[in-house]
Order: structure tokens, then sequence, then C-alpha cells
């Protein structure tokens, strides 16, 4: 019986293999990967000139995956649901098209954070590009911060992982302030994970103490897109602290940026490493939980 479940185990891996070649994709042989995240400051309510910038670092970009901030399209401080609907696309529009034209041209994991329109309503979203397009995919913001209530609809997604069996690579997206909840980096955990992506607009000086911690609690890779700049909206002025970052599964930044300025920063990750959840011969931090004490989680 085994020596069958292997056989077809290999006969599905050759066809997946057979398919992708016959489609164009590149299938990943090497264990690392190439990961960059893009920090900028993008101008608010001004997408043509958002997406130039963004276009321009993908063209020029040589890594496997990239992953820029939260909103950055379009800008972030939305003071009302008419502001967002104006600057909001949908996954099938033109624009978002083009993105996902480039993710299958290049052979590259694009990761962007955008106002999705969808049904009259308008999400705070990342898009997940990939080289086969059956993978793009969607995440909408789950804890929507301060003035975001009222120029998003809170997030119906859920948290989700993409497992591109081209790569052997196994994706979950948070956004900004989903960090604040332990919660959201643990589903992500539970559901596979290898690495998260976390598209941003961060202005809280605490999140680098805690992001690091989130890497070391799901055995995860961790990368957070942060964009930097400011924005003001009715005498309030809201700065990004930038200091986008890649953490590895040990809470070690690989790559770090400054607080300010525009970045590119580049590093390699090894996917594989993080599923074995063990840290000792004894101790495993996902076996090891023991729901029935957490009740008050549910």
């Amino acid at each position: 019986m085994l020596e069958f479940l292997s056989f077809v185990k290999i006969t599905l891996d050759k066809n997946a293999i057979k398919y992708c070649k016959n489609q164009g994709f590149s299938m990943k042989n090497e264990k690392n990967m190439k990961i960059s995240i893009v920090q900028f400051s993008p101008v608010l309510f001004n997408r043509e000139v958002n997406i130039e910038y963004v276009i321009n670092q993908l063209t020029k970009d040589n890594s496997d995956i990239i992953v820029f901030p939260e909103l950055c399209l379009s800008g972030y401080y939305f003071l009302n649901k008419q502001e967002s609907l104006e600057n909001a696309m949908a996954m099938g529009s033109k624009e978002m098209q083009k993105f996902a034209a480039l993710a299958r041209e290049l052979n590259k994991i694009i990761v962007l954070g955008f106002a999705e329109l969808s049904q009259g309503e308008v999400f705070n979203s990342a898009a997940l590009l990939f080289p086969e397009p059956a993978y793009n995919a969607a995440y909408r913001k789950t804890h929507l911060f301060y003035k975001e209530h009222e120029a998003f609809s809170e997030g119906d997604s859920g948290f989700f992982v993409v497992d591109y069996k081209p790569w052997d690579i196994k994706i979950g997206t948070m956004i900004c302030y989903d960090w604040r909840f332990p919660e959201a980096a643990r589903s992500l955990g539970l559901l596979g994970a290898d690495l998260i992506v976390c598209p941003s607009n961060l202005v809280t000086p605490l999140w680098p103490r805690v992001m690091p911690a989130r890497a070391i609690e799901n055995k995860v890779y961790l990368a957070v897109a942060n964009r930097t700049g400011s924005e003001t909206r009715e005498g309030e002025k809201l700065i990004f602290n930038g200091q986008s970052a890649v953490y590895d599964f040990s809470g070690d930044a690989l790559v770090q940026a400054d607080f300010d300025g525009d970045a590119v920063i580049t590093c390699e990750i090894e996917p594989q490493l993080t599923r074995d959840k063990s840290f000792n011969p004894i101790n495993h931090i996902f076996n090891d939980r023991r729901v029935g004490s957490y009740k008050a989680l549910f």
C-alpha cells in the first residue's frame, strides 16, 4: 500500500511539473528563495504616480517574491467611504490585470496593498499574484485601525494560506494592525504558512518589538513592508515609521530598512526549514498546545 501511495505521489508531482512547463511557469528546484521588500511613500489620491512607481520597482527587481506596503496604490488616510470608493479598484480591473500579467511575465510572486472594490464595498486588501494565475487571491484586512472604520468595510476573507505548489512555498497574509492580535499569526501558522507577509502603514513604535515574537511563536518567516513619509488630513498628521524587515523564525532580522526614505531590501529564505515545529526531541510548539485550557478564547 505504501509503495502504491508513493507511486501516486510521484506521478502527481511529475504531472504538476509537466503542466507548469507546458504553461510556461517556472518550477523552483532551489531550497532558497529571494524576497524583496519595497519601502516608499505613496502619494495620497494619486494612483497614476503610485502605479508607475510600483511597476518600475517590479521591472528592476530580480527576486522571487516582492512585497509592497499597505494601500500602496492610493495612499492611506481616507476620511470617509466616498474617498476610498473613488480610489478603489476591483481584483479584475485593468490595473490589477496589469500586475497579474507582470507576475506571470517576470515569474515573480507579487504582494501589494490596495483599496479593493467588490460589490459596492471597499476593503483594505492585499493582492497576492503568482506566476500561475489560478493561485491569485486577495486578503481583506480583518482588524481595522483607527479611522479606517469610516472608510472601509470590515474584511470578510478570513485568514488563509496559499500553498503555491510550483515553488513549494506556503504564504499567509496579515495587514498592518493585524499584528496586534496573536490569533492572526497563529491562525496562519496552524494553516501551514512558511512565510507571513504583512503589507503595512505602521505608525506605532511598538511593532518592531512584537513582530519577531510572532515569527518565533509560529516558527515562520515574517516579512513586513512598511511605508514612510506622512499624511495630514484636517489638521491631523500621521507619520509612518518605515523599518521594513524580514524576520526569520528565530526572530532575527535578516534585513531591515531605515526609519526614513525609500528602500528595497532583499534577502534569502528557506521555506522548508519552518515546517518542523519541534525545537527539541520532546517539545512541539503546535502539538503541545492545550486547547481545552484556552476557553476564554472560544
